[in-house]
C-alpha cells in the first residue's frame, strides 16, 4: 500500500535537505554522495516515492513526522511531555529520552516535597 504519487511540498524538500547534510554518513559536503560519486540523489527530489534506500533506511526514521508524511505510514508517535518534540513511543513511554524522563521525576519530587512540607 504505497501512496500514489505527489509533488514535496518546500518544507518537505526544506527537511529531507536537512537531514541528508547533518545526519546522513554516505554525504560528504564536499564530495557528495560518496557511493554515488556526485550529487545527493535526494537534494534534487520534486516528488514523493523513490527515495534513496539508506536515506529510508536509517536517516528518515529519526524525523517521524515526516517519514509518516512521506511513507504514507499512520503517524504512531507521542510528543514529549516534557520538551514537546515528537517521538516513537515504545509501549507506555512518555518521556522522548532519559534527560527528560529525569527532568519530570525532579519536578514530580520537588511538587511533592512541597506538598509534603506544607
Amino acid at each position: 500500500m504505497t501512496p500514489e504519487p505527489r509533488e514535496l511540498t518546500r518544507e518537505e524538500r526544506t527537511q529531507i535537505r536537512k537531514l541528508v547534510t547533518d545526519m546522513c554518513a554516505n554525504f560528504c559536503k564536499q564530495y557528495g554522495c560518496l557511493p554515488l560519486g556526485c550529487t545527493c540523489y535526494m537534494f534534487n527530489k520534486h516528488w514523493a516515492g523513490n527515495y534513496c534506500k539508506y536515506f529510508q533506511g536509517a536517516v528518515l526514521p529519526l524525523d517521524p513526522l515526516l517519514e509518516s508524511e512521506l511513507l504514507g505510514k499512520p503517524a504512531d508517535t507521542r510528543t514529549c511531555a516534557v520538551c514537546g518534540t515528537p517521538f516513537h513511543a515504545n509501549y507506555r513511554q512518555v518521556y522522548c529520552n532519559a534527560i527528560c524522563a529525569s527532568k519530570a521525576q525532579r519536578k514530580q519530587q520537588r511538587e511533592h516535597m512541597r506538598k509534603k512540607r506544607g
